[in-house]
């Protein structure tokens, strides 16, 4: 598992993580909201007028309503990113990387309009009567670039598992386990039938079950939410300073937290931020191509509000709770994952801020005085007693108190480092370090007005939010194996989608978020390229669309 996650942090190290991607990322909505004129302020009240169903028309074609639509596509949307993933930014790149994930939506408000209006637009009738589409159908008839479309259907089925299904159900039994000291294998187990029977209705069933989970998850969320910022809210408006002030210079490091340089601020926060409202990704378009609508731009309207709700209400909301908490730079018990954990040799103070520095760097792959550990490391009833040889660093944080155990009983022997990671896979690790992802967003929970009580709210939000978006990321999957292979292929597709699901409850949890950030890379790129070669055709559909329409006559 080390090996495979190394490669994978390899892969992403020209990819996600990359300055180009999420400069590709940013620099396709700022186009596009100044070369449509800012249309995620102008169409914004349109946009619910058309949510609601106010301009619906009798006989349109489609399976489903605009709500429904929505409602499917922020299901796909809200889910392990709104809890886990702007956690796993905030204690990345500190409060700077949420300003980043805000940029990402207001202008991915814009990037979405466009790709779900054109996939809209260029949708197809399945044999079964059902609507398809998605970028592959307007990357094929539009841009007459089938290639493009094949290399994006195949990266959308590999990204419905990337994305909307490994690590939604990794977070779900990570959070049970933790919460409800639930085994992992009986949240699989029972979670995937659930998945399984949801999933065979097809998009009729997922668009009622989304439009009953997404309201009631969020007004739970909320609920919880806002049961941490009150008590908590003479450190909101210095949570906002923060924010705004290290956008452009990074954060400093505060408590157990390292700091954080602009560029990294700016990556991991666009990188979340994408992971959660999907905005370029092209996975939206096809939930969307099922509305019953013959106006293309009445859909792309309705998509506007998903990355507004998504981000900057739901993930503001989150981040708030993790800063104003002041969660984010605290040290907590916690079992060391291994892919968290670095062995570093010599003796490093997190006092001294030459040490930070160079540990910083040494963890972003960059020049540092700091090396691997290779070597002994004694242990004497589960204590290290050889410690200035090695300092131990466990979620990008000195670690504290650690304890060295193998099924339960604590270690008396001597065991292995190679390259600061310990050899021995069946050595537990446990102490006090900073958290990340869920069990982050779980510890801030419990700092508000229901005081422990507050993770369980976190719990049931994280489990209705994460199944909801796998069962939108399956739709999302089969309707790409329905342009590759044809409809026969959806029902293995969804066999070896729910074997997944049950898989991933027990995989690596940094592991499958590491997978999740080369998968989003595969999908996105290749929209954005279709999406950028069509800018003049978008431009002219959305004038068409004022003009012909009645839509006109209530304003923009």
């Amino acid at each position: 598992m080390d090996a495979v996650n190394e490669f994978l942090i390899f892969l992403d190290g020209f990819l996600g993580s990359a300055i180009w991607f999420p400069t590709l990322l940013l620099s396709t909505g700022v186009f596009f909201t100044l070369y449509l004129g800012f249309p995620q302020i102008r169409y914004f009240k349109h946009a619910i007028g058309v949510t609601t169903g106010k301009f619906d028309k009798e006989g349109a074609k489609g399976d489903t309503t605009h709500f429904q639509a929505l409602s499917t596509a922020l299901s796909g949307t809200v889910g392990t990113g709104n809890i886990g993933g702007v956690a796993l930014a905030l204690h990345l790149g500190g409060p700077a990387a949420l300003f980043w994930m805000w940029m990402t939506a207001f202008f991915g408000m814009t990037s979405k309009f466009v790709e779900v209006t054109l996939s809209h637009k260029y949708r197809n009738v399945t044999p079964d009567g059902t609507m398809a589409g998605g970028p592959m159908y307007y990357m094929e008839k539009g841009l007459n670039a089938k290639w493009l479309a094949i290399v994006f259907a195949a990266a959308t089925v590999l990204s419905s598992f990337g994305t909307g299904n490994l690590p939604q159900i990794n977070s779900i039994a990570a959070g049970l386990e933790s919460t409800f000291s639930l085994d992992p294998l009986i949240t699989a187990s029972i979670l995937s039938v659930l998945l399984a029977l949801v999933i065979i209705g097809g998009i009729t069933r997922i668009a009622k079950v989304a439009a009953t989970i997404v309201p009631t998850m969020a007004f739970i969320y909320l609920v919880g939410a806002f049961a941490v910022i009150i008590p908590n809210v003479g450190n909101v408006i210095p949570s906002f300073a923060a924010i705004l002030s290290d956008a452009f210079t990074g954060s400093a490091a505060v408590g157990g937290f390292l700091g954080a340089t602009f560029a990294y601020a700016f990556d991991r926060g666009v990188n979340r931020g994408l992971y959660s409202n999907e905005a370029g990704q092209g996975s939206a378009p096809i939930a969307h191509a099922a509305a019953r609508t013959d106006e293309p731009a009445d859909e792309g309207m309705v998509s506007i509000l998903e990355p507004f709700i998504d981000t900057i209400v739901i993930c503001t909301i989150t981040g708030l709770v993790i800063l104003s908490s002041g969660v984010w730079m605290e040290k907590f018990d916690n079992e060391f994952q291994r892919a968290d954990m670095s062995f570093i040799s010599g003796v490093y103070s997190e006092t001294d801020a030459t040490d930070v520095e160079q540990l910083f760097s040494y963890l972003n792959g960059d020049d540092s005085t700091a090396n691997g550990f290779s070597g002994q490391v004694i242990l004497n009833g589960g204590v290290a007693q050889n410690t200035q040889d090695f300092t131990l660093l466990n979620a990008r944080s000195f670690a504290e108190n650690a304890l060295y155990s193998r099924d339960g009983e604590l270690l008396t022997e001597t065991v292995t480092v190679v390259d600061g990671q310990l050899q021995d896979t069946s050595i537990s690790v446990s102490g006090e370090s900073l958290l990340h992802s869920v069990p982050l967003t779980t510890r801030a929970f419990t700092r508000g007005f229901f005081g422990e009580y507050g993770q369980y709210i976190v719990s049931v939000g994280l489990m209705l939010f994460a199944f909801s978006t796998a069962i939108a990321w399956s739709y999302y999957g089969d309707r790409a194996m329905t342009y590759l292979f044809g409809p026969k292929s959806v029902l293995p597709y969804r066999v070896v989608y729910v074997l997944g699901f049950f898989y991933a409850a027990l995989a690596d949890t940094t592991i499958v978020w590491n997978l999740s950030l080369i998968t989003i890379v595969l999908m996105t790129v290749p929209n954005l390229i279709g999406i950028l070669l069509m800018h003049k055709e978008m431009k002219r559909t959305v004038s068409e669309y004022w003009e012909k329409t009645e839509h006109g006559k209530h304003g923009t």
